[in-house]
């Protein structure tokens, strides 16, 4: 079983590999094409790739770290890591987005011609160096893989796009296509790093993770054999994925170790059907004086 696993995480190390050196190689080439058929469709999905090969980097080298046991200075262990990638990497979208937009939007009132053909080229490329990275990933099984393969398929769409209006332009005199593409596709950018900017600073913040309904735990909690109430309840997430809650069960009389024991069993099974993957449960008797400032 330790075999299995071991190679399947080194299998999931490589297929991430892969996917960052196509996208990264594939960057390079689109800023060069981009510049040569004066295309800003093409510079502003080179700004796109290159957040996303940031993003494989980062993906590739989390992936071989989260395996890493917790230290004394990292008690969680090495998971939040990855928020700050997340983080950085969205710092450099915004800021190439913002430039491409600074120059595509002057191109609209005063078109140039691109090279209609030199973009059909690298359209077509991009679509199968782009496919042939999601296909890689889309065969992994990590969460990690999964999350990439789509970020690729993204890259994917965007490609098509450009594709279809460099095809039009093949047939029609229509230059304000172009920067038509590149303002959509960098508005595209924008909003999606604005949601995982946002996504990143409530898990920062500490805020209760998205898919935890608070006010269904303490129900679910209450309705168990020997707990009167629960206070000092608090739920936020590692990295968006590993839950941790820490809470003050009061009991409703005084138990024998062992069936505490099996009470905190029994509160750990619900809590982890409830997307909770860590919990830290303190017990207290009725008539106990809980000395936490927000204990009630």
């Amino acid at each position: 079983m330790h075999n299995h696993n071991h190679s399947h995480h080194h299998e999931d190390v490589k297929n991430i590999k892969v996917a960052f050196s196509l996208n990264l190689m594939f960057t390079i080439i689109e800023f060069v094409g981009g510049f040569l058929t004066n295309s800003m469709a093409i510079l502003s999905d080179a700004v796109h790739d290159l957040g996303d090969s940031f993003s494989l980097g980062l993906s590739w080298y989390f992936q071989k770290i989260a395996k890493r046991p917790r230290t004394k200075n990292y008690t969680y262990g090495y998971k939040r890591f990855s928020l700050l990638g997340a983080i950085i990497n969205s710092v450099i979208l915004v800021v190439g987005s913002v430039l491409i937009l600074m120059n595509a939007i002057p191109r609209l009132f005063h078109p140039q011609q691109p090279d209609v053909k030199g973009m059909l080229l690298l359209a077509v490329l991009g679509v199968i160096v782009n496919g042939a990275a999601v296909l890689r990933l889309r065969k992994g099984h990590s969460l990690n893989e999964r999350v990439v393969s789509l970020h690729l398929l993204e890259d994917v769409l965007g490609w098509l796009a450009v594709l279809v209006g460099a095809g039009i332009m093949y047939f029609v005199d229509a230059p304000f296509i172009d920067p038509l593409l590149s303002i959509a596709i960098s508005a595209f950018i924008l909003f999606n790093v604005y949601r995982n900017i946002r996504q990143s600073l409530r898990i920062i913040l500490q805020g209760s993770p998205d898919l935890v309904d608070v006010d269904e735990i303490e129900k679910a909690i209450l309705k168990t054999d020997n707990v009167e109430g629960i206070h000092d309840l608090h739920v936020w997430s590692i990295d968006g994925e590993y839950n941790v809650l820490t809470m003050h069960v009061v009991l409703s009389t005084s138990l024998p170790m062992l069936q505490l024991h099996k009470l905190k069993i029994g509160i750990r099974g619900k809590l982890l059907s409830m997307g909770i993957q860590h919990s830290t449960i303190e017990f207290e008797t009725p008539d106990e004086d809980c000395e936490m400032e927000d204990c009630h």
